[in-house]
């Protein structure tokens, strides 16, 4: 999406440029796509590079990538200057291997979202997610059986973990945890339990997914000297999940429509000890037309997983419904709140 998607349009901004602005959105998605598999941010780190050098190290049609590259620094993602030759400029230092940012870019451009947004009318007329029509699956599914765009999924997923997660440690204090076991639901490669640890060394926790994601956990793990005290287990959290006294999940509720996320709360209350906190790490729906990328992860969520970003509201009513109290949201630094519930009996 282009950046103006979600900003306020300007009263004296030109209507006619914005909407096409907004329309050609999937055509600076694509193009930070290709560059940034092709490593081009990387061979900058160095310094300005022609666009012929570029070329070569890139294996590139010269003029392809010099055209790819003056759309991309008109918008201030490279900065060209008059001798065909471009630089790094803050946003591309994003792109380059070792940044958080870069793997979530390479997701939410990956062609598979091509794929599926062009289908966008049929979640409207019917309601239904997307990846089911054009792939004959469900979206993780899918994701399961196609290990390229799945690797891209998870190091994007692990990627926005280490982003986001320094900012919930430090809005929300999880001191209540010594001597206590956390089980981090559907935790992917453990980022976020694994920091939850480091900072709290009296904790142990537990990291919960489907086999095939938590297989590449270990190393995280032990290279933090975690192995003593944080254990893998692998299952289907619709049907049991570990015991434990606490559990968190980060952005894994919102890839289910109420029902389905009430089966996993359930599940989360059936193996809980007395007076256990679920600790979501979730976005918290604006009102109104007030801009937040939630909405537009809202969108997401209706078009692959069937799930939904929530107001302060619906997420009360959802713990409520399924044996669990809301106690407090606390807002972070980052996009996301930490929204805190106790198990009732």
């Amino acid at each position: 999406m282009s950046s103006t998607s979600t900003s306020t349009p300007h009263p004296e901004s030109n209507p006619a440029q914005q909407i096409l602005q907004l329309a050609t959105g999937y055509m600076p998605s694509s193009a930070l796509f290709a560059i940034t598999a092709l490593n081009v941010p990387d061979f900058l780190k160095t310094g300005p590079q022609a666009v012929s050098t570029l070329a070569a190290k890139t294996g590139s049609n010269e003029d392809a990538l010099y055209r790819i590259l003056r759309a991309l620094s008109s918008v201030g993602v490279f900065y060209e200057d008059p001798a065909r030759t471009f630089a790094l400029t803050p946003i591309s230092e994003l792109l380059c291997r070792g940044q958080r940012e870069r793997d979530m870019v390479l997701w939410l451009s990956d062609p598979f979202h091509l794929q599926v947004y062009q289908e966008a009318a049929h979640a409207i007329h019917t309601g239904e997610t997307v990846p089911e029509k054009i792939f004959g699956l469900p979206c993780f599914d899918y994701l399961a059986q196609n290990k390229e765009v799945s690797e891209r999924f998870n190091n994007a997923m692990t990627g926005f973990s280490a982003m986001l997660i320094g900012a919930a440690l430090d809005a929300y204090d999880f001191s209540w945890l010594a001597g206590k076991t956390l089980v981090d639901v559907a935790g992917g490669q453990g980022m976020v339990l694994t920091e939850i640890l480091r900072k709290y060394p009296s904790a142990r926790g537990i990291l919960f997914d489907q086999e095939q994601v938590v297989a590449g956990a270990k190393p995280l793990i032990e290279s933090n000297g975690l192995a003593d005290r944080c254990a893998v287990a692998h299952g289907d959290f619709f049907a049991a999940v570990p015991e434990g006294d606490a559990y968190i999940m980060k952005h894994v509720i919102h890839d289910w429509n109420d029902d389905r996320a009430g089966i996993i709360l359930r599940s989360i209350h059936r193996a809980a000890r007395p007076s256990a906190r679920v600790i979501l790490i979730e976005c918290i729906l604006a009102p109104g037309n007030e801009p937040h990328f939630a909405k537009w992860m809202d969108m997401e969520m209706l078009l692959l997983p069937g799930g939904r970003e929530r107001t302060e509201d619906e997420f009360g009513k959802l713990f409520a419904d399924n044996g669990f109290k809301m106690t407090r949201i606390v807002p972070t630094e980052s996009l996301i709140h930490v929204i805190e519930s106790v198990r009732q009996s």
